[in-house]
């Protein structure tokens, strides 16, 4: 059965930033609207001023829209959702930028609820400029988790190379070996177990776990981390079922590519997963949430502001996020179909051992 093209929202984060940029850039290739039909959450307004800052996009036509629900196939719709009176300042960082970041990321949510688009990309942001206007998280993976009432998320990179998820995410560096515990080393592995089994189509998903302190701990002489909780937290998760293997050094681990050995590997901390995985995959990498009932996805880079309105920003990430987030949306589509079909193959044959005749008495 031929799937329908996905409907895909596209928020355009911080106004100053390159989020417009890259986003103009990735979706300028025609033949890119033969797989999907994309709206872009932000200001037609917005949307002109920055292909002009593209001299050979300067002519690139796109669709004005108020509501998702007009959104056409094989154009570029925008729907605009900021004031009149917006405008933009290339590499500045001011409220009303961080206030358009907000309210494109609350409608672009609002309408992935509602059924009006299929998969979500957001665009880039300055998390301390949002705090500041009275966003009270510290990124989009820690939104949605509260938008969509979710008790474990995980932040999982993604590109052709590796697949890298995190334990804790953006927290002080100090805090986090307080936030290291058994039981949410196991709530991650299972929700990226999960989701390489429903998102990446991977059968039996092998994992490998990150250590905490440098080499492992060296036996208890550098830290007992490894020893208390990592790799009980390990033992469990093997116990449930889960393919999961270590605690591993990280600077052997990637230094020998060790990491093609597996599926995806949970890293401890933000910067311990993230610095290698963006020397590695920085180009195609993005940033995909495990564990929402809805797909969303995002470059994996930041705002970029010092090449705002400069026709200097490569829209590989963004790309890449966009078809990442369509791959990720027809796989859940045939998980279910293929669940549906292992639940009704277990209904027949049960059916059938309930009709079968018993063995007949002997007089």
């Amino acid at each position: 059965m031929q799937k329908r093209k996905p409907i895909v929202g596209i928020t355009q984060g911080d106004s100053n930033g390159i989020g417009y940029e890259v986003i103009i850039k990735a979706l300028s290739d025609p033949r890119i609207l033969e797989f999907f039909t994309p709206v872009v959450y932000g200001s037609s307004k917005l949307f002109g001023f920055y292909k002009k800052t593209i001299p050979e996009l300067d002519q690139l036509d796109s669709n004005v829209i108020t509501s998702a629900a007009d959104a056409k196939q094989k154009r570029i719709n925008v729907l605009n959702c900021l004031p009149d009176n917006v405008f933009a300042e290339p590499g500045q960082a001011t409220p009303e930028s961080a206030k358009a970041a907000i309210t494109a990321l609350e409608r672009a949510v609002g309408d992935i609820k509602d059924g009006f688009i299929d998969v979500l990309v957001t665009g880039p942001i300055n998390k301390k400029a949002m705090s500041g206007q009275g966003f009270g998280f510290p990124g989009h993976t820690e939104y949605l988790q509260q938008q969509f009432g979710v008790k474990d998320v995980t932040m999982l990179m993604t590109s052709h190379r590796l697949r890298l998820g995190v334990v804790t995410g953006h927290v002080p560096l100090k805090d986090v070996p307080g936030l290291i515990t058994k039981e949410k080393i196991v709530s991650k592995l299972r929700l990226m177990n999960q989701s390489l089994k429903e998102d990446f189509r991977i059968d039996q998903p092998r994992i490998a776990v990150l250590s905490l302190n440098p080499h492992s701990g060296d036996g208890g002489l550098l830290g007992t981390e490894e020893q208390d909780i990592i790799i009980p937290a390990v033992a469990q998760a093997t116990a449930e079922g889960i393919l999961a293997f270590g605690p591993y050094s990280p600077d052997g681990f990637f230094g020998l590519s060790h990491y093609e050995r597996f599926d995806a590997t949970l890293a401890m901390y933000h910067d311990q997963g993230l610095a290698p995985f963006k020397a590695l995959s920085f180009e195609d990498g993005v940033n995909y949430t495990a564990g929402l009932p809805i797909v969303r996805t995002s470059p994996d880079h930041g705002t970029a502001y010092d090449m705002a309105g400069r026709d200097e920003a490569d829209p590989h990430s963004m790309r890449s996020a966009i078809f990442t987030a369509i791959d990720i949306y027809n796989a859940r589509a045939d998980y279910a179909e293929l669940q549906d079909g292992k639940m009704e193959e277990r209904h027949l044959e049960g059916s059938e051992r309930r009709e079968r005749p018993g063995r007949p008495q002997i007089a």
